[in-house]
């Protein structure tokens, strides 16, 4: 047997590797097809923003400021929680409270649900939801201990 002829005769690779690179690209054209058609593609712009929050409370109101983060249209934030709740579906939502779109250093101001202020436990929430309704997330929370 000749060993040395073995390891140098290479005439079989090129139609293997060539074989291979053909699934892989039909594969790959199969899958990005498949998502358009099923609809998949249309979830990809639903994921939640990234941003970041603070809070102050001065003990009667509760500031929330928007420090960093992408832009978010303020009519796809909520907050939520034990704030002031009114008869509005909208009365919550950031574009009601502050301004349509929430960039870094807007804010808003909520009170609590009581009349005394914030009880120790009490959570605030800053919501997002996608313009489709499918998808939401909490974007920050904030708790009171007294």
């Amino acid at each position: 047997m000749q060993i040395k002829r073995i390891f140098t005769e290479s005439r079989a690779v090129s139609p293997v590797i060539g074989v291979i690179l053909m699934v892989a690209i039909t594969v790959i054209l199969a899958a990005v097809i498949g998502t358009f058609v099923l609809g998949l593609g249309d979830q990809v712009g639903d994921t939640a923003p990234q941003a970041s929050f603070t809070f102050d409370y001065d003990g009667t109101e509760l500031t929330i400021t928007h420090e960093s983060g992408s832009q978010i249209d303020g009519d796809l934030v909520t907050i939520a929680g034990d704030v002031n709740v009114t008869a509005t579906a909208d009365a919550n939502k950031w574009s009601t409270l502050g301004s349509d779109t929430i960039s870094a250093g807007e804010s808003v101001v909520v009170k609590d649900s009581g009349e005394d202020g914030f009880a120790s436990g009490d959570v605030v929430r800053v919501v997002w939801t996608s313009e489709s309704g499918s998808n939401s997330a909490t974007l920050q929370k904030w708790t009171y201990n007294a």
